[in-house]
């Protein structure tokens, strides 16, 4: 059976001297694996070697999902063009690449994260050159990584301690909407064991925490002060965000040493 669909290349390995394997997000069907028969030949029929990042309409055969689906046509539309001219921009994409790969399953849909990755890097591309082009790089890759946990179900708690509900900030949440709010000078810290946040009286139970600047704690609880965001504390949140997908994958990620 033929099934069309949307998709951005994730991964393209030589199978051959004349064929690749790629795996494929798609907006319909997830994630996929297939051959693509013939496209390193200078006249294929998929314009040439298939790449990461490149994105358009694929239409494959998918008659056994346990093997490898066949790619039989890839209508490329104008790829992310500025996004190799950036060695720290172009790390932050392949990394998010990597997350998406390793976090989502084959035949799994997810229409909404395939359309947050679409975005990104489109956003990335397009801010690639301006003058604060690694703190707005860092800003695009949290705020993917969180719509990324959010979207395969393993977004931490980030607006109150998830020992105590104690909520952060004066806002109370709705999972404890009694809560009583933690004060501007108490310490907050992260437990990916927990995940989520923890408050200080509650931090010694959770050996891996990481203890958060007050500036890293607001903006984890509230994503739209991300944007605005210095660079030491964007670092300081990708460097928690790092661990915590460290201890969800039982590994470091591969590109995390590049970020």
């Amino acid at each position: 059976m033929l099934t069309k669909d949307t998709a951005i290349c994730i991964r393209a390995t030589d199978f051959s001297e004349t064929s690749q394997i790629v795996t494929f997000f798609t907006r319909a069907s997830g994630k996929i694996s297939a051959i693509a028969k013939g496209s390193k030949r200078p006249k294929s029929a998929f314009d040439g070697p298939i790449e990461v990042f490149a994105h358009g309409k694929i239409v494959f055969s998918d008659s056994n999902k346990e093997k490898l689906a066949t790619l039989t046509e890839f209508q490329q539309q104008p790829g992310f063009a500025n996004l190799n001219s950036s060695l720290f921009v172009l790390h932050c994409c392949l990394f998010a690449m990597e997350l998406l790969n390793s976090l989502t399953n084959d035949y799994d849909p997810h229409p909404q994260l395939f359309n947050s990755f679409q975005q990104y890097l489109k956003n990335t591309d397009e801010r690639r050159g301006t003058r604060d082009e690694r703190r707005n790089a860092l800003v695009l890759l949290i705020l993917f990584q969180l719509s990324l946990l959010k979207e395969v179900g393993l977004i931490p708690i980030l607006d109150y301690c998830v020992n105590c509900k104690t909520s952060h900030g004066s806002r109370a949440t709705q999972a404890s909407p009694s809560a009583t709010p933690w004060q501007a000078s108490d310490e907050v810290y992260f437990s990916s064991s927990a995940n989520g946040l923890i408050c200080r009286d509650c931090e010694a139970s959770f050996p891996d925490k990481i203890k958060l600047t007050k500036n890293a704690a607001d903006c984890l609880s509230d994503l739209k002060l991300i944007v605005s965001a210095d660079e030491k504390t964007l670092r300081e949140i990708e460097k928690v965000l790092i661990h915590h997908f460290t201890e969800i994958l039982h590994r470091p990620p591969k590109m995390a040493k590049y970020i």
